[in-house]
């Protein structure tokens, strides 16, 4: 919030617009959205995540402005009850009606709205979430810099994960995976980025598993100190169960870095396997243990995989070309209105 205020945004925070459901809250935040866009009179009502989607685009709704949302990743998955995937599906085919363009970051989220008869196949657009790529181009100091500060020795062949210690991202995977992989290769080293519910869990099984010596938990990292940790690794493993498309992996191929990744929802976009990346089947520990002693054994392998996803991420997610797609899909919209009239 703070770097939008410093380059001249006008930020306005709603307090009541919360993360999980809370139908009072939920209600406040829908009253106060309408009244905003009434105050406003705004030309594009852009909204973005799953439960301020289906709010933020009610509020909106025959109130004046073109509606936009997008899809980042769907709340409905196959790892819910059918009561909550049902229920997320219904609101979201609701939501649809009441927008003029729903935009993807990536393809499989188009298929699987669709799949549910969430809006209409001329309603999508893709366009990858784009990064300022320069923050994660790899960096020598920084590897060097991020490796002392965690005692991590140059010789590791570091595997990072980028993502929250919570269910669903598949670090238990890893820890299963981790004793065989270690004894096979003693210079295999984890590190995690990030934090999460199940820090204090995962902290004990490494120690119960003696492999301390094996793993770093920096916990929750500046954004900007994302990008310098990449460069501290020398293969990201990103075994999540459920991702839009996860922005790690590009980030990791913009700094050379290739990754192993579970083959769900988009990822196989980005992740080409035997590419950019190896993609295997969410929660195969064979295939998990089978890639990361092919990352670990063969760094010519590594070095393939990682400059051909440098050149993908670097064509694919720019964010001056995100923005520029945007804006030319808002100009669009806005001739199209103008011709109605």
């Amino acid at each position: 919030m703070e770097r939008a205020r410093a380059f001249g945004y006008k930020v306005i925070l709603e307090p009541n617009l919360v993360r999980n459901p809370s139908p009072f809250r939920d209600w406040a935040a829908y009253t106060a959205l309408k009244k905003k866009v009434l105050e406003l009179k705004p030309d594009i009502w852009h909204t973005h995540s799953s439960k301020a989607g289906i709010i933020g685009r009610a509020a909106a709704y025959g109130r004046g402005p073109i509606v936009v949302h997008t899809i980042h990743g769907l709340p409905f998955h196959p790892f819910q009850n059918r009561i909550a995937f049902y229920t997320w599906a219904k609101l979201e085919r609701a939501a649809a009606l009441r927008c003029d363009q729903l935009v993807v970051v990536a393809d499989a989220m188009r298929i699987q709205a669709l799949a549910q008869g969430v809006g209409t196949e001329d309603q999508y657009m893709t366009i990858r979430s784009g990064m300022e790529i320069n923050k994660f181009q790899f960096n020598a100091a920084a590897r060097q810099e991020i490796r002392q500060r965690y005692h991590i020795p140059d010789s590791r062949i570091v595997f990072g994960t980028i993502a929250r210690l919570q269910p669903l991202k598949g670090h238990a995977d890893i820890l299963t995976a981790a004793p065989p992989l270690v004894q096979a290769y003693p210079d295999i080293h984890f590190m995690w980025i990030g934090d999460g519910v199940f820090y204090d869990r995962f902290s004990r099984r490494i120690r119960e598993l003696n492999l301390q010596d094996h793993f770093t938990l920096t916990g929750l990292l500046p954004p900007d100190e994302v990008g310098r940790a990449i460069s501290a690794m020398d293969v990201l493993i990103h075994p999540s169960y459920r991702e839009g498309l996860p922005r790690a992996v590009p980030q990791a191929m913009l700094a050379g870095v290739p990754s192993i990744t579970y083959d769900c929802d988009g990822a196989r976009e980005i992740c080409l396997d035997d590419q950019t990346g190896v993609l295997i089947k969410p929660g195969d520990g064979n295939q998990l243990q089978a890639a990361v002693h092919k990352m670990a054994s063969d760094a010519a392998f590594r070095a393939r995989l990682g400059l051909a996803g440098q050149q993908l991420a670097q064509r694919e997610f720019s964010a001056v070309d995100m923005v520029q797609k945007l804006e030319e899909l808002y100009q669009r919209l806005m001739s199209l209105t103008k011709r109605n009239q």
